[in-house]
C-alpha cells in the first residue's frame, strides 16, 4: 500500500511563510517534500506504512505549531523593545 498526502499551509505574508519553511526544512529532509510559493508551503508526504505516514504527519504539524509559537513570541519581544 502506498499512502500519499498533500498538505497546504497558507500564511499572512511571504516572509512569515519563508521563516516557517526554513525552520521545518532541516527536520523534514528525507521524510517530507516541501515547496515554498510566496505565502504558501506545500508539503507532500508518502509512505508504504500507515504508522509511519501518521507519525510523519503528526511530526510535521507539531513542528509547524512550534515554529509559529516561536515566531509569535519573538515578535512580541521585538514589540516590547
Amino acid at each position: 500500500m502506498n499512502i500519499k498526502s498533500n498538505i497546504k499551509m497558507e500564511y499572512k505574508d511571504p516572509q512569515y511563510a519563508e521563516i516557517v519553511y526554513k525552520s521545518l526544512e532541516v527536520d523534514n529532509e528525507g521524510f517530507v517534500r516541501s515547496v515554498l510559493e510566496k505565502d504558501t508551503i506545500n508539503f507532500k508526504i508518502e509512505s508504504d506504512k500507515l504508522g509511519s505516514f501518521l507519525a510523519t504527519a503528526d511530526d510535521l504539524i507539531s513542528s509547524e505549531i512550534l515554529a509559529e509559537e516561536i515566531i509569535k513570541k519573538t515578535k512580541q519581544k521585538d514589540t516590547l523593545k
